[in-house]
């Protein structure tokens, strides 16, 4: 803990000089609500190649910055890989004009059609848990405004994200484009059944609440895969589950902590 203290110190004094990379502090949560572990040093040191074009002037750069610093790493955070592209992914771009000044705040915004762009430490949190690598394959359900997308194709993963709302499946798949994320591919769907001619996947994240986990789903997911996903009844607190697949016919399931997001909206197809 004195070890951390000190880090951190040293790490606002380097961006309060203007010299800081991304990094760290704040109040342990026991998972706040949203709209939207461990460090695995096994992974490569550095993500695959990337794709986002941010501009060499950033005006939000410090914003980001310190949202690392308070809300991801102050907040428990710690896989190294999932800090780092939480400091570059410029969450600014995902989220409408009227709410820029709030773009870097550490709680959900809305983007339309009763949907949101999920708090900074959920995202952060839920990719964490996945435990990608450069490489995998990972199926999104809940695409948005394709932040949550954005940080996943930063780690390198190729990933396959649907939307069933078609202005922000179309809206995302531009966004997403004009940043550079080629290896990010967006479906206007329902997201229950998943995308089972890409299956089966690496990772599965759900970013809307179901009130049960959806078995399509399940049924995409590898051996050794692991699902993020909230679970729980429409317009209340619902549990944030760690499922891995053990074998063809055990998961495991752990629970991360209570959060509140928008309800998984579906189209009603027969199951």
């Amino acid at each position: 803990m004195c070890k951390r203290l000190v880090a951190l110190f040293i790490f606002v004094t380097l961006i309060l000089s203007g010299c800081a990379q991304t990094q760290e502090p704040l109040t342990q949560p026991s998972l706040v609500p949203t709209g939207e572990g461990s460090s695995t040093p096994d992974r490569p040191e550095t993500p695959a190649p990337h794709f986002t074009a941010i501009p060499s002037e950033d005006p939000y750069l410090e914003e980001r910055q310190m949202m690392v610093v308070t809300g991801i790493i102050g907040w428990g955070v710690e896989d190294q890989q999932v800090v780092d592209v939480m400091g570059r992914v410029p969450r600014h771009l995902f989220v409408p004009e009227e709410y820029l000044s709030q773009a870097y705040a550490n709680h959900p915004l809305p983007i339309g059609y009763g949907q949101t762009i999920s708090q900074p430490y959920i995202v952060a949190l839920m990719t964490q848990e996945l435990g990608v690598e450069a490489g995998d394959k990972v199926l999104e359900i809940g695409t948005g405004s394709g932040y949550q997308a954005a940080v996943l194709a930063e780690l390198g993963v190729e990933v396959f994200t649907m939307e069933i709302v078609g202005p922000l499946a179309e809206t995302a798949e531009a966004r997403l484009d004009a940043l550079g994320y080629i290896h990010a591919h967006v479906r206007h769907e329902d997201g229950y059944f998943g995308w089972p001619e890409e299956a089966p996947f690496d990772a599965i994240i759900v970013t809307a609440a179901p009130d049960h986990v959806p078995q399509p789903l399940l049924q995409q997911l590898k051996v050794g895969g692991v699902m993020v996903i909230p679970v729980g009844p429409v317009g209340g607190f619902q549990e944030l589950w760690r499922i891995t697949r053990i074998d063809k016919e055990t998961v495991k399931s752990e629970s991360l902590g209570g959060v509140r997001f928008v309800p998984l909206t579906r189209s009603f197809k027969d199951e």
